[in-house]
């Protein structure tokens, strides 16, 4: 069921989408990623478009020319061209800078992160599930396990994205700051909340689950992840809280489940620490 829109945002979900940071790297995911970015950003946010290039390693003998993934200027030029087209993407919706580095993909972008001190970083989908993920080191799989802010998973979505949300509830912190910014995304775009509260596996804490909806919400007796991938089969974005799980323990987590395998975007909300002692620095 659909809840029923509060009159004001809340300020604890716009924070989330201030200052985001997006992996460029010339793949129609990533442009899927840069469109719905720019689309979430806050008005008065920042948008930065990243890409990193990076010479392949030594294959063998090259013969008398130096292979594509071993020239460093053909690979800096791709990924120059990559940041213009996805700059130029996004032009219809938001102005964007762009920056380039050298070096391991994902490794850059979380550098990046804690330079700029960004609240969301946006990548495209791997394609190849969680556990394939983790074995071969996708750029996606590293975002989601080790990003220190929210991470927005993307796929391909329906113009006026996001039109149905879904957030999942289980009376957690997380899961609170997981629906404050879902709430608020469906107020600026109008569209369809649906929280879930999943019963299946660790019980919820019904009544704080309750007090977060406003007991407005659907009690689903799948496990969490199960009840979240069936209910992104009807959405265009689901949102997760990370409990900020590491090593083994991360292997089997809702939030990184979900963003691996939901069939529409997803968005793990993840506070950084650079925000948190800024709210206590305001107070």
């Amino acid at each position: 069921m659909a809840t029923t829109m509060h009159p004001k945002p809340l300020e604890a979900g716009r924070r989330v989408f201030t200052r985001i940071l997006v992996g460029i790297d010339g793949s129609q995911r990533s442009l899927d990623a840069a469109r719905q970015a720019s689309l979430l950003q806050d008005i008065d946010g920042q948008l930065t478009l990243f890409a990193a290039w990076n010479i392949g390693p030594v294959m063998g003998a090259t013969g008398s020319y130096v292979p594509y993934y071993l020239d460093e200027d053909s690979q800096r030029a791709a990924a120059q061209a990559s940041l213009a087209a996805a700059r130029d993407h996004v032009a219809p919706y938001a102005a964007a800078t762009t920056k380039l580095s050298r070096g391991a993909p994902a490794d850059q972008l979380l550098d990046e992160i804690e330079r700029d001190e960004d609240t969301l970083v946006c990548v495209g989908s791997s394609g190849i599930g969680r556990l394939l993920g983790i074995v071969e080191g996708s750029v996606a799989t590293a975002i989601i396990r080790h990003a220190p802010c929210s991470v927005l998973v993307a796929r391909p979505a329906r113009n006026g994205f996001p039109r149905s949300i879904v957030v999942g509830v289980d009376g957690s912190v997380e899961s609170a700051a997981a629906y404050a910014a879902a709430r608020y995304v469906a107020e600026r775009f109008d569209a369809e909340l649906r929280a879930v509260v999943a019963r299946g596996g660790k019980s919820p804490d019904e009544r704080l689950a309750a007090t977060i909806t406003g007991g407005d919400h659907d009690d689903d007796h799948e496990p969490p992840a199960r009840a979240l991938m069936r209910a992104a089969e009807r959405a265009d974005l689901v949102v997760v809280g990370s409990r900020g799980l590491h090593g083994l323990a991360r292997l089997g987590s809702v939030s990184e489940r979900v963003a691996h395998d939901a069939e529409c975007s997803t968005l793990v909300v993840r506070e950084p620490a650079w925000q948190c002692i800024a709210a206590e620095l305001d107070r």
